[in-house]
């Protein structure tokens, strides 16, 4: 064998090589998923990452960081999904026509206390007015002489965007500590006395007193016919056009035996169960 000829034999060894990691390299990417953005979402994306990743042998990163982030991030081609609390023509920066919108689930929104304060019902006007600056003593709401510590949440926080949209009516939220998830808002309420804040039904427990509003408690039912007015969709956002694994993923999560299983045991309310309609303007229309 000339040397012409080992020279060629090896030189095709060496493409061959190539082309074949190549081809490993593009089938891994196939299999890898990146979803960023809400925190309310993220506990139902994380399970569902899990089981359908687990079964199908796909690599589902989940990652927080807000809606806001997740907008951006998705807008920017950085990740496959953003996960978002509130609908992309509301968010500042991004051209909602480039993307499409998945509505995998509804979450319910209420104001939390400290379970110290002594109030459990509130009126629409009351919270508006906490919220606002109006009230500074739960003693004015028929609680306890305390101080009210309101604790906000971030700008760009769909969970925010949500609760001020429907609560303080156009007016300016007052200055207060800003906090970015939903899990440190709980932990900061149930420890600090006075506290009041809002958080997703999910995120629920003994810890702290959920309030009910104008007598109408916080129950999934409740916001499922819009007499429980805070509540959002939680949409997951891809480009146009979603294929492959990405868009079977958001299929799984939107299927009715995720929906009403996974959905249901994490504290969301299945977008099946709706009897009404709500568009990026917050106009509600029954089914």
């Amino acid at each position: 064998m000339n040397n012409r000829l080992i020279h060629f034999i090896s030189a095709l060894g060496i493409i061959i090589l190539f082309l074949t990691g190549c081809s490993a390299n593009n089938k891994s990417k196939s299999k890898e998923i990146t979803a960023v953005g809400s925190t309310a979402l993220q506990p139902l994306v994380e399970q569902a990452a899990h089981q359908y990743g687990t079964e199908k042998g796909i690599n589902i990163n989940v990652q927080g960081g807000g809606s806001g982030t997740g907008l951006s991030q998705v807008s920017q081609g950085a990740v496959n999904i953003g996960n978002s609390d509130v609908f992309a023509d509301k968010q500042d920066g991004i051209d909602a026509k480039q993307l499409t919108d998945h509505q995998v689930a509804v979450v319910g929104i209420v104001p939390v206390v400290n379970k110290q304060v002594g109030v459990k019902n509130i009126s629409t006007k009351q919270l508006r007015g906490i919220f606002t600056g109006k009230f500074t003593n739960w003693k004015q709401l028929g609680g306890k002489n305390q101080e009210i510590i309101v604790i906000n949440r971030v700008k760009g926080s769909g969970t925010r965007n949500t609760f001020e949209s429907s609560v303080l009516n156009g007016e300016k939220a007052l200055n207060a500590q800003e906090q970015d998830s939903n899990g440190t808002v709980k932990r900061i309420v149930s420890s600090t006395p006075g506290a009041i804040s809002y958080l997703s039904f999910s995120f629920l427990d003994n810890t702290l007193q959920p309030l009910s509003i104008d007598g109408v408690k916080p129950e999934d039912r409740n916001v499922e016919n819009n007499s429980w007015k805070i509540w959002s969709y939680e949409h997951m956002y891809t480009s146009k056009d979603a294929k492959g694994n990405v868009k079977k993923f958001i299929e799984y999560l939107q299927s009715k035996d995720t929906q009403n299983s996974l959905v249901k045991k994490l504290g969301y309310i299945s977008i099946h169960d709706m009897k009404v309609t709500k568009n990026s303007d917050n106009v509600v229309t029954k089914k």
